[in-house]
């Protein structure tokens, strides 16, 4: 019971099991994970993504661990915490189109960064191990995107 608890979480209740794209599918759960932590203060909001970082060092561990692979396709955690970095400066005053927009951007973003990964993302995913090398390169793909949305925020803000 406990193991199959640690398996579908750490695969991002169940997205991580579609045979297309999951790593995809789990940066898609994110999304409706971001709405309900938005209204939170930026403070509150950074402190639950790095408690669900921390958690996810030893969620995707395990659940390694169980499946007796190093970083499994299913295992999605790790996008779900690449997605809510990658969002935490849509500005908190955005709504409608301009909200999905910027929710867009950082979807596209992040999983450009999690696909290509390149330097120093590819080299964190070659190098580091266990739960920690699972969650490493998504967190660095999420900050670079939330980069590219920080961008696309100071863009919009001098037009």
């Amino acid at each position: 019971m406990k193991n199959g608890l640690i398996q579908w979480v750490a695969m991002g209740f169940g997205s991580g099991y579609s045979p297309v794209a999951p790593g995809t599918m789990g940066s898609l759960v994110a999304i409706p994970l971001y709405f309900l932590m938005r209204p939170l203060p930026m403070s509150g909001y950074w402190l639950l993504v790095l408690f669900m970082a921390v958690f996810g060092v030893w969620l995707c561990g395990v659940a390694a661990e169980h499946m007796g692979v190093h970083d499994h396709p299913g295992i999605v955690w790790d996008e779900i915490v690449g997605m809510l970095i990658a969002l935490a400066l849509v500005p908190p005053t955005a709504s409608g189109l301009r909200l999905a927009g910027y929710v867009f951007c950082g979807f596209v973003l992040f999983r450009v960064f999690d696909i290509l990964k390149p330097w120093p993302i590819g080299w964190l995913d070659r190098q580091v191990s266990g739960g920690l090398g699972i969650m490493l390169d998504d967190i660095v793909a999420g900050f670079a995107a939330l980069t590219g949305v920080a961008l696309i925020k100071l863009l919009e803000a001098s037009v």
